[in-house]
């Protein structure tokens, strides 16, 4: 890999960071995770309480980039066709004509997801998987940036559907973004007194530059050492006393991607074991189905990677 790709790669990162830090005070942790999702065609499941800034981050990330944006708010009675898209005869033509639903888009923000019901769920599970919808029985291709983020709300469970476990391993990480500090969280009131700075958020690298820091994050080196690591971590999830369900090959991938795109953002044309394990958490947990009893006795599925990340021997 050239210089100036590894170069312009961060270049990149670094100024999308900075435009999301703009809106986004003190959650320089999550927009880490974000973008090394966002570089390795993955997708992200923000969960956290109202009002934490899950919505804004997604929107800042989309205008930060001069690419395509839409939302689909989720409700009990959206249909597949509300995201995918609906053929519709037309009278003068004497033909069917499909229309594009928001999915045919570069980012698509899946707000409330676990609002709508399992069956508008699952369209999304085609799109996020293999970057195609199946439509009319006729197969149509995404761009080739396809980003979603999706929210949820862990408090409320009245009106809401689980996503199911095939959904979230589509997912690549899901993370939370917390409440701020005090000091960061009065910057965000003085930001906020006559209009929100997210109204006057600019795009700062082109479709071209991300398509670009993608294809450089694929070319960190990472040994063979740490892909039997990353192998090692996944694997002692299946196994783990109180799992039913463990991480499955796909969160492998997902780890190895993400450890590459993280060890670009850091400076070096390699992987480290510590950017596998900053990213165990986000990338394994959310796949994990534990058994009943080990529910009620405690035991959650970070807890359980968090002990296998202790556990697994880090190769020297």
């Amino acid at each position: 890999m050239s210089d100036s790709l590894f170069a312009n790669g961060r270049e990149t990162y670094h100024k999308v960071v900075a435009n999301i830090e703009i809106v986004m005070k003190g959650q320089g942790p999550a927009i880490r995770k974000l973008m090394g999702a966002f570089a390795t065609n993955g997708h992200v499941l923000l969960e956290d309480y109202p009002g934490t800034g899950k919505t804004t981050l997604a929107k800042a990330l989309a205008r930060s980039i001069a690419a395509q944006f839409k939302r689909v708010q989720f409700t009990p009675d959206l249909l597949p066709s509300d995201i995918l898209g609906v053929s519709i005869f037309n009278q003068r033509e004497q033909e069917f004509q499909f229309h594009e639903g928001p999915v045919f888009t570069n980012i698509l923000l899946a707000d409330e997801i676990n609002r709508a019901s399992p069956r508008t769920q699952s369209a999304l599970l085609e799109a996020m998987g293999e970057a195609q919808v199946s439509v009319d029985g006729e197969r149509r291709h995404l761009a080739e940036l396809f980003f979603v983020v999706a929210t949820q709300n862990p408090v409320e469970f009245r009106g809401t559907y689980p996503l199911p476990e095939a959904q979230m391993d589509r997912f690549a990480m899901q993370f939370t973004l917390g409440y701020v500090q005090p000091a960061e969280e009065v910057a965000v009131l003085t930001a906020q007194a006559n209009n929100h700075p997210l109204d006057e958020l600019k795009p700062c690298v082109t479709l071209a530059d991300v398509v670009a820091l993608k294809h450089t994050a694929q070319n960190i080196r990472i040994s063979e050492e740490l892909k039997r690591y990353v192998v090692d971590l996944t694997g002692a999830t299946r196994t783990t006393t109180g799992v039913q369900l463990g991480a499955s090959p796909r969160a492998s991938i997902a780890l190895m991607k993400a450890a590459q795109a993280l060890a670009l953002f850091d400076g070096l044309e390699f992987v480290t074991p510590e950017q596998i394990q900053e990213l165990a958490v986000p990338v394994i947990a959310h796949r994990l189905v534990m058994e009943p009893q080990a529910r009620f006795s405690g035991l959650t599925a970070r807890g359980v990677v968090e002990a296998v990340v202790k556990k697994i021997k880090v190769p020297a």
